[in-house]
């Protein structure tokens, strides 16, 4: 199985992908905050974020304020979005650590 088909069945790839794609198009938006918060941690796993590189300040305060402008429970959404979040790069990681030691499933 080739490299991309793994990626796309990661939990979170299409949140994480929107992030990316929200980043690059200079666009504040859930998932592109999301993917702020994990810069550094999707970076060293293998999947730069591309652009300029300059962080936003405070990606964990502007994704409160846009799930607080939504109706909903805020704090629960924000918890959910941050465990998706490190489910991706849980994965990611492990997929990585598979590769870099020669077994691939």
């Amino acid at each position: 199985m080739e490299r991309n088909n793994l990626e796309r069945e990661l939990p979170g790839e299409a949140l994480v992908k929107q992030g990316v794609a929200d980043l690059q198009a200079n666009r504040c938006t859930i998932a592109s905050c999301l993917v702020e918060i994990a810069r550094a941690r999707l970076t060293r796993a293998g999947r730069p974020l591309g652009g300029s590189g300059e962080a936003h300040p405070e990606p964990e305060l502007r994704l409160y304020r846009l799930l607080r402008s939504e109706d909903g429970d805020a704090y629960s959404r924000y918890n959910a979005l941050l465990r998706e979040l490190d489910s991706f790069a849980d994965a990611l990681e492990s997929q990585k650590r598979r590769s870099v030691f020669g077994r691939q499933p």
